[in-house]
């Protein structure tokens, strides 16, 4: 019976089982102990004969069957897409028939997928003979070159020139965020490593891509609309985090509760993110998009891949898309990498900060105008002076999860975010605890020299007062702003997102400005340039995370990522703060309306900031003389401004009010 044993050798090779053949049969009539008659011999002749025999009449229509498909997989692939395609269009044309404006969204993105799938088989079939047929007209522009791009360079350079005078003369704030924007540029300069080595290509591609798409997310109508319904569709799509964590938690835990109410949607985020890679969505995004990078900025495949994938994925994710090069790869790409990781935030912690209240379109446009921001301070603060190995390299493979199935792919994302969420949570407990303590330290060392209300967030608001100030906070803003940064620095983003949301949901209740001497909000566009600003994982706990993860990639080049980590920090915080100053410069106020037609139709019960606005106007149009009180501008002659005066006055406090008691 030793031979019929099976052994890991007939496992690797695949062995059948004996029962079933007739060789197993034959060996089975032949350990047979003791004499066999001939009768049970015959019997089980007869018996082989018609087990092989309907063995295989019962295998033969599956076999035919495989070895159709196998003759005709090409034929049917094509079929059965050809059906799937019919069905679509059926279904597409039903739903515009039926509400063009409801299928609008289904419309947009059926464009976007037809156009990448009809240049994909463009390119498979016809890209050859494309690019033979436009070789000439290539080769004239390759010899016009020289002078052709110092033309576009003096175009582009003095159409931004005007348009800048232009736009900051009806808004002269503007013109500080561009200031604060230059002294941040020059700054990183003179912190470079090697000053004469500058890529000046990379460094002003990636600004002007950083420009180009702050200006259509922020000032084009089509921009500011696309992004704002991406926006509200993610605030959507998380709001199915609910039905688990209700599930598992109760209502009254999530409502009341904030980690029963925010973390969970971090778990949902990365198991979405999971099958997202594991059907090749992430991959095709993070290679058109270090595609896009590579060429105009002329950076290489490995750090460009890294700093592309780091507007959907956190710093120590990220790296692993180029894990098998990092051993290889320069310091001044591995810089990169780094810088990447500390310039933009996880797609699964936006979930969580989107929860919070704060703008989602801004998260997302402050994420990835981040990634072309960071390659070019990057290269501007370590440029490359090695040869790197992966310049001439026409594509790099990017490395895919093990999950044989969609089920373990998303069971993998959500036990994998089980470590984030406790990560998450423990820093804010610790660091939240430790911010109190220090506050209470700094309190009583106050109080000794007789200084009141000293902590650390009143030191930060006198230290990088004038840092928020260059970003374009109004100076009245800024000790908030900064009191913002000094949080996300020294603590993390998490803690200073929470407070931005607290200071947002005040503004947006109609609270009033000051509280005595404590300022209680801040103004939309202070708002707009700290989202933007907060938007990063560039704080000091993060160094710990950057070394451990790319420590344990690379053992080897442990040394060489001690040495730069520091240099990548303070690249990582610029980085954000250049955004803010973007921000700061195509920021556009909200206009609030005729405030005549909001007060005549507004319930005085409640506030909101629409009110807040309206009765600051009201309070400003109001003349009181000798005991008359009076109005100006559009509320002159109106019967209804006392009395919209006096519900305003039940709110908010101004001098006009004296005259309504």
């Amino acid at each position: 019976m030793e031979e019929n044993q099976i052994t890991l050798d007939s496992l690797e090779k695949g062995s059948d089982n004996p029962a079933f053949s007739s060789i197993g049969e034959e060996r089975l009539y032949e350990e047979c102990d003791g004499p066999c008659d001939g009768s049970q011999e015959e019997r089980r002749g007869e018996g082989k004969g018609r087990f092989s025999s309907c063995y295989r009449k019962a295998l033969q229509p599956a076999s035919k069957a495989k070895h159709f498909c196998k003759a005709h997989a090409k034929v049917l692939r094509i079929v059965l897409l050809g059906l799937l395609g019919v069905a679509y269009l059926c279904y597409f044309i039903a739903a515009c028939w039926l509400n063009i404006q409801r299928a609008f969204a289904l419309v947009i993105m059926s464009v976007v997928v037809f156009f990448f799938v009809f240049w994909s088989l463009l390119k498979k079939y016809y890209g050859a003979k494309i690019l033979l047929f436009l070789s000439p007209i290539w080769k004239c522009f390759q010899k016009s070159w020289p002078w052709l791009k110092w033309l576009l360079w003096v175009a582009l350079l003095g159409g931004l020139i005007t348009w800048l005078a232009l736009d900051t003369s009806r808004n002269p704030e503007q013109f500080i965020s561009l200031a604060g924007f230059c002294f941040l540029v020059l700054f990183l300069f003179a912190c470079s490593k090697h000053h004469g080595a500058v890529s000046w290509r990379a460094v002003f591609w990636g600004l002007g891509l950083e420009f180009l798409f702050g200006l259509f997310v922020l000032r084009t109508t089509p921009g500011a609309q696309a992004f704002q319904w991406l926006g509200d569709q993610i605030q959507f799509f998380l709001g199915y985090t609910t039905a688990g964590s209700s599930f598992v938690f109760g209502n009254t835990l999530i409502e009341e509760v904030f980690a029963f109410q925010t973390l969970p949607i971090i778990v949902f985020f990365s198991c979405v993110m999971s099958i997202l890679y594991y059907l090749g969505v992430m991959q095709w995004l993070i290679l058109k998009i270090s595609w896009l990078l590579q060429v105009s900025m002329g950076t290489s495949p490995t750090e460009t891949l890294s700093v592309a994938g780091n507007i959907f994925v956190g710093q120590t994710e990220a790296p692993l898309l180029i894990r098998p090069y990092l051993a290889d790869m320069t310091r001044s790409e591995i810089h990169a990498v780094m810088t990447g990781g500390f310039s933009t935030i996880a797609g699964s912690v936006m979930g969580a900060y989107i929860s919070f209240g704060i703008d989602a379109a801004s998260l997302i446009a402050a994420s990835v105008m981040a990634a072309p921001c960071a390659l070019a301070m990057s290269k501007l603060v370590y440029p490359e002076v090695e040869e790197s190995k992966f310049k001439g390299k026409a594509s790099i493979r990017l490395t895919s999860g093990e999950e044989q199935n969609i089920l373990e792919a998303a069971s993998n994302g959500a036990a994998v975010s089980v470590g984030l969420v406790a990560n998450i949570a423990a820093n804010l407990i610790a660091f939240l605890a430790v911010l109190e303590f220090i506050n209470a330290a700094l309190l009583w060392l106050g109080q000794m020299v007789n200084i009141e209300g000293l902590s650390f967030q009143v030191i930060c608001s006198y230290v990088l007062r004038p840092v928020a100030f260059l970003m374009g906070a109004d100076w009245a803003d800024s000790p908030l702003v900064a009191e913002l940064l000094g949080m996300k620095i020294f603590l993390n983003e998490f803690v200073a997102y929470q407070q931005l949301a607290t200071y947002k949901k005040n503004r947006l209740l109609g609270l009033e400005e000051w509280d005595g001497s404590r300022k209680q909000w801040i103004s939309e566009r202070a708002e707009s340039i700290a989202t933007f600003a907060l938007c990063g994982f560039a704080n000091l706990s993060s160094i710990g995370i950057m070394l451990g993860g790319l420590a344990s990639m690379v053992p080897q080049r442990k040394g060489d990522l001690a040495s730069m980590v520091l240099r990548a920090l303070l690249t990582g915080i610029c980085v954000s703060m250049l955004n803010a100053c973007l921000a700061g410069l195509l920021h556009v106020p909200t206009e609030v309306g005729d405030c005549v037609t909001f007060l005549s139709t507004a319930n005085f019960s409640s506030t909101s900031y629409t009110m807040y606005t309206c009765c600051k106007q009201l309070f400003a149009s109001s003349v009181l003389e000798n005991g008359t009180l009076s109005f100006t501008g559009a509320w002159t002659g109106l019967e209804e401004s006392v009395l919209w005066l006096t519900q305003c006055c039940g709110h908010y406090n101004h001098t006009s009010c004296v005259g309504t008691t």
